[in-house]
């Protein structure tokens, strides 16, 4: 068996390399994913670098702009396989697949973003680079092409953010009403299923904007009104 490598305790390591903010920004990260955004300080960062607490401040003003600074570096190293010659639906679903596990590898930050920062996501970003680039090849008209992107991910990110605290599973398992009582599967007792449920979203997205596209290429005026 592979033998664990423990962490020393904080604070006791040494920093053999220069203070900087992507130092800081790991750091940070490497809190956020430990103990919760909330439990995040300046002083208990300055541990984790084992340096003084006022000299976080000549690289960051404060924690908001180390939680935005966290935020920009994770999206920055989003990453997704690029697939030019498959069908725009297949590369909608790889995308949103990889997008959701980003999500769940820094669930407490990504929790953090999607409900405090409406700016988490940024033109130059990757995901929504390859997003809109996605949906530019699908056949969406120039002006519609960032209306489209960004209404996909404000569903996703709200299915994404009902997921990793909790809600979706709460809701998915509530009990019908006494009249469907009898229609509950054993799945639906041991709890939703939701992988599935996440497919079942995107899918949803990519059969509606096939629709409005079709619709398009038909004449029935779904242009800009």
């Amino acid at each position: 068996m592979e033998k664990k490598v423990r962490r020393p305790p904080r604070g006791t390591r040494k920093r053999d390399v220069p203070l900087t903010e992507a130092g800081i920004y790991a750091a940070a990260l490497r809190l956020i994913d430990e103990d919760g955004v909330e439990a995040l300080t300046m002083r208990k960062l300055a541990t984790e670098l084992d340096a003084n607490p006022m000299s976080l401040y000549h690289h960051v003003p404060n924690k908001e702009a180390v939680l935005r600074g966290v935020t920009r570096m994770v999206g920055a190293q989003f990453r997704t396989v690029t697939l030019e010659n498959a069908p725009w639906q297949e590369r909608i679903r790889l995308l949103a697949t990889d997008f959701r596990t980003l999500a769940h590898r820094h669930p407490e930050l990504m929790a953090y973003s999607f409900s405090h920062q409406p700016d988490f996501i940024q033109p130059d970003d990757p995901f929504w680079t390859a997003l809109t680039a996605i949906v530019a090849a699908a056949g969406a008209s120039h002006p519609e092409v960032p209306e489209i992107a960004a209404l996909m991910v404000a569903v996703v990110i709200g299915v994404l953010g009902a997921e990793l605290n909790g809600s979706l599973q709460q809701w998915a398992s509530l009990k019908p009403s006494a009249a469907d009582a009898d229609e509950v599967t054993d799945a639906g007792r041991s709890g939703p299923d939701q992988d599935h449920m996440f497919r079942l979203v995107i899918d949803t997205l990519i059969t509606g904007l096939e629709g409005r596209l079709s619709a398009g290429r038909d004449g029935q005026g779904v242009g800009r009104r």
